[in-house]
């Protein structure tokens, strides 16, 4: 039987398991737009190891999101999908004045879980040899109102309109094209996106100048001013760790 460890060695220890745990370690409920789902469960594992925070993460459509903050969810920090919701906000005095930026820039994607179904330039759109097109809700979600933006720019919104299926978020409307009761999608490209390729099926990556660009701004709520874990986030998302995974996915910064 090996010897039972000295009481000094215990003490030294438990000394060193304390001074290496983050000191003041908190809980942070976060809202999260859809778009963002893969992206920020992986930063939330890394932010996790680094700061000892933890993230209570959420996810779901900008706009429901805001009807919730605005009835008393006790939201702390916004990863919203556009710009123009923090902004409101933040006029409106929801949040902590100074502490709003833009955290990513999404891009548009049209997709296929169908290998060879979606063109390099879209072009089956115009065949519409296809059922259904999942769109999200342009009231609702940034990437809907892409969607109708590029569609009106192709002049094919009024033709292909029978044929929408609309999600209320964009994870919704990825689910539609995943389990294929959507042949296409317009979704966020970081959704089917990862090192460097489409993952799987087929895309037709929108250019960016058939719709406005998509800034999606992150906030600390007034529920979170307090909250160490919130200061020490909006730091975190700065950083190189964090902005190498939101470039990994697709997104522009």
């Amino acid at each position: 039987m090996k010897p039972l460890a000295s009481a000094p060695a215990v003490a030294v220890l438990f000394a060193s398991l304390f001074l290496s745990a983050p000191l003041h370690a908190a809980d942070l409920n976060v809202a999260v737009a859809a778009n963002f789902t893969a992206p920020m469960q992986k930063i939330a594992e890394v932010f996790e190891k680094d700061t000892g925070h933890k993230l209570v993460l959420s996810f779901g459509s900008t706009g429901k999101f805001y009807a919730q903050i605005k009835n008393g969810a006790p939201f702390e920090v916004l990863f919203a999908a556009d710009d123009e919701t923090p902004a409101r906000i933040e006029k409106e005095g929801g949040s902590v004045e100074g502490a709003r930026f833009t955290y990513a820039i999404g891009k548009l994607v049209l997709w296929s879980k169908q290998d060879g179904l979606v063109d390099d330039k879209g072009e089956i759109l115009r065949k519409g040899s296809f059922e259904r097109l999942a769109v999200a809700d342009p009231k609702l979600a940034p990437y809907g109102a892409a969607a109708m933006q590029t569609l009106n720019k192709l002049g094919l919104a009024d033709s292909l309109a029978s044929k929408f299926v609309t999600g209320e978020n964009i994870g919704q409307t990825y689910q539609f094209a995943a389990t294929q009761n959507a042949q296409l999608g317009f979704v966020a490209l970081s959704q089917v996106y990862a090192d460097g390729r489409i993952t799987e099926g087929s895309a037709w990556i929108v250019p960016e100048d058939m719709y406005e660009p998509i800034r999606q701004d992150v906030l600390v709520l007034n529920k979170g001013k307090d909250n160490p874990a919130a200061a020490a986030l909006m730091d975190y998302m700065k950083g190189e760790t964090a902005r190498k995974i939101i470039l990994s996915y697709g997104y522009a910064l």
